[in-house]
């Protein structure tokens, strides 16, 4: 039987996170893409705490594209991150291909600091 869209997902996912996982030396940078926006999270997961995050609902995120708009949030998530500390995350892509948005985003990011 054929998986929806979500379940294949979800099957994605668990299989990440089974590997991935982040401690507050090295946090969980997790990327969630819906049709509109984008969202980033560094999570501690041994604490169960957000330490950081960035989107494309934050004030001074501009773009004409939403690949314009993934770059930006990817530079302001760098930027919020090492503000707090954050130089090396473990990259979770949530079950999303790395590809297009997704990708951008991370590029973004590592030039803007980050090392994954």
């Amino acid at each position: 039987m054929a998986l929806t869209k979500t379940e294949r997902r979800a099957r994605i996912k668990m299989r990440i996170r089974k590997v991935v996982s982040g401690t507050a030396q090295q946090p969980r940078m997790s990327v969630y893409r819906s049709n509109k926006g984008i969202y980033v999270q560094f999570i501690d997961d041994v604490a169960g705490k957000t330490l950081a995050s960035a989107s494309s609902m934050d004030k001074g995120v501009e773009g004409k594209t939403p690949m314009e708009v993934a770059a930006a949030v990817g530079k302001l998530a760098a930027k919020n991150a090492v503000a707090k500390g954050i130089e090396k995350v473990a990259f979770d892509r949530n079950g999303y291909l790395y590809h297009g948005r997704v990708k951008t985003l991370a590029e973004a990011a590592r030039e803007g600091g980050l090392k994954f």
